[in-house]
């Protein structure tokens, strides 16, 4: 009957954690860990430090968390796919007082005293790329508006793109189905900054209105690397506003997946996505690609994941 007593309080406190019931558990860790520690450690009346640290013993001791111990956090943060976590832990000078272990999310805040140390890009060069992805529905604002840090601090941009579902990579939303490039170089030379941040996340507030403008969109296409209609180099054809519409172009990036409906065409008719593609260019010859200033890492390059743990000196 204890034990029982136990689960239920168990599944009780469990219930606070963020995320849905289908969602597995150390997931709503994960989500709930990632909302205190980027938007609600005021609400919750967490100590922060401006380096965007705070105590993992104040964290645990939440009522939403109160089901978490230590190793299970610390698996958490080990196995997490985008490195959103970093714990930190600060040796005591005197031998009496324990040593504190100290938790922050790598990016993604909303609080805005939080001063995270991010190294600035001054050079296109020092990236691969600048991808941000985002969906049907919103791209409609996009295309118009540009890119803002809705309630965030920054921008968020991957340095590389892989088959988004069942991926996870730092900086793209794994539900994206389409994909922004963004042309840094151009955004430097225009007075833009970008920073790197601790898990490779490329980071940007903008212009001085918060916004990063369709200007500076290199190329923008679906998941399987088709152009949308209208888009060329960030210019929208005859005023035209682009519709989300796929729109076979030679590849610029080199060889691309296939979408399902075009495996589809390739079995029943026998022919190819290079003859296809050969056709195209035969019957728009004033097509001109745009030039793509950063090689993207192919989807199967290792990334080396940034260290998880750090002792401070």
């Amino acid at each position: 009957m204890e034990a029982k007593a136990v689960r239920q309080e168990k599944d009780r406190l469990n219930k606070r954690l963020r995320g849905t019931p289908r969602d597995e558990l150390e997931v709503r860790i994960s989500k709930t860990l990632s909302w205190v520690l980027r938007h609600g450690a005021k609400k919750e009346g967490l100590f922060m430090r401006p380096d965007g640290y705070v105590r993992v013993k104040d964290l645990l001791a939440l009522p939403k968390l109160q089901t978490v111990d230590f190793p299970t956090l610390e698996r958490i943060v080990q196995r997490d796919a985008k490195a959103r976590y970093n714990l930190l832990l600060e040796e005591s000078e005197k031998s009496s007082l324990e040593n504190v272990w100290w938790i922050r999310a790598n990016q993604g805040h909303s609080i805005k005293e939080v001063d995270l140390e991010f190294q600035e890009i001054v050079d296109a060069g020092q990236i691969p790329m600048a991808v941000h992805g985002t969906n049907q529905k919103a791209w409609e604002t996009i295309q118009k508006e540009g890119l803002s840090p809705m309630n965030r601090t920054y921008i968020h941009l991957a340095q590389h793109w892989g088959h988004i579902k069942g991926c996870n990579i730092p900086g793209l939303r794994n539900r994206s189905n389409v994909l922004i490039y963004i042309d840094v170089d151009r955004a430097i030379r225009s007075g833009i900054k970008f920073y790197l941040s601790a898990n490779g996340v490329v980071l940007t507030k903008g212009d001085e209105t918060g916004y990063l403008r369709p200007e500076f969109f290199m190329r923008v296409t679906d998941m399987y690397d088709l152009a949308l209609t209208g888009w060329d180099g960030g210019r929208m054809l005859n005023g035209e506003v682009s519709t989300f519409k796929r729109k076979i172009e030679p590849a610029a990036l080199g060889p691309r997946p296939r979408s399902p409906k075009q495996q589809e065409s390739v079995s029943e008719e026998g022919s190819t996505l290079e003859n296809q593609d050969q056709d195209r260019v035969t019957q728009e010859e004033s097509y001109e690609p745009p030039r793509i200033r950063h090689s993207p890492i192919p989807p199967t390059s290792p990334i080396d994941p940034p260290l998880q743990f750090s002792i401070a000196s």
